[in-house]
């Protein structure tokens, strides 16, 4: 299970991107774009790659406020994507 005190603050995020990983998931925390706003884009994927080797199509996105209730969110989709991967 991954807590919020395993994720880097808001300051970190704006200007490097975070990953992870947790029992065959691995996760990625980013400051993206959406429709002209600032957003938390968190991405997760199966174990053994990283992001940059890991096909598309294995990846599942979504996208929460770049704030630290957005983090608090992030973790918590990110502890319901778990299932999936186990």
């Amino acid at each position: 299970m991954i807590e919020r005190k395993n994720v880097m603050p808001v300051n970190f995020l704006k200007k490097e991107n975070f990953t992870g990983s947790d029992t065959g998931m691995r996760y990625r925390m980013e400051k993206s774009t959406k429709e002209e706003e600032t957003v938390l884009k968190v991405t997760s994927w199966p174990e053994p790659y990283g992001y940059d080797a890991t096909p598309e199509e294995q990846k599942t996105s979504e996208y929460f406020p770049f704030t630290e209730e957005g983090i608090v969110s992030g973790v918590e989709w990110l502890n319901a994507q778990h299932e999936k991967y186990q």
